[in-house]
């Protein structure tokens, strides 16, 4: 259950605290996001999917970054992932494509795509639901002093038995990026 129904008021569960906690955590204002990808070096198609972005134009966002992940650029990966098939608001929103992408960048070291994988492992949006796979990709995004992991980590925590978190531990602290 999502909530439970105590004296006429719902309260939530761990788990829902968790996801928007998340959530609030990894909304970016356009202009710092325009500001990280742009300091990067320029790749064909990103500034337009950048403004297509800023603009609220999911179908142009999409074509100017589908070649590029394809060609498994994270940058496009995290953008089409988290902002185009991702989010609830976009017509185009479709947890199945979007969790692939984010896990591919996450996998291979993005990190700004770790947080949102970890959400999508609390919700079971695109992969089976699994506190345990969430723990360790924010136990993970910690460890590489992503901003507000260890907040994550800490609620998602609460969501694991005491043995659960030490497994969890230990696969994240055993876990390597992938190099291609």
């Amino acid at each position: 259950l999502l909530a439970a129904n105590i004296g006429g008021r719902y309260r939530e569960s761990q788990s829902v605290r968790f996801v928007r906690s998340l959530r609030s955590l990894i909304s970016i204002p356009a202009a710092v996001m325009v500001l990280a990808v742009l300091t990067q070096p320029a790749a064909a198609g990103l500034e337009a999917a950048l403004k297509a972005l800023q603009a609220g134009d999911m179908p142009t966002t999409e074509k100017e970054l589908q070649l590029l992940a394809k060609e498994r650029d994270p940058r496009a990966q995290f953008l089409l992932g988290l902002y185009v098939y991702g989010n609830p608001e976009s017509k185009l929103y479709d947890p199945a494509k979007a969790t692939p992408l984010l896990l591919d960048a996450a996998e291979r070291g993005y990190l700004p795509a770790i947080l949102p994988l970890a959400g999508a492992y609390v919700d079971g949006k695109g992969v089976p639901k699994s506190a345990a796979e969430a723990y360790k990709w924010v136990a993970i995004a910690a460890h590489w002093n992503v901003v507000n992991a260890d907040l994550a980590l800490e609620q998602a925590a609460h969501l694991l038995k005491p043995d659960e978190v030490e497994k969890a531990k230990a696969e994240a602290v055993a876990y390597t990026f992938k190099t291609q």
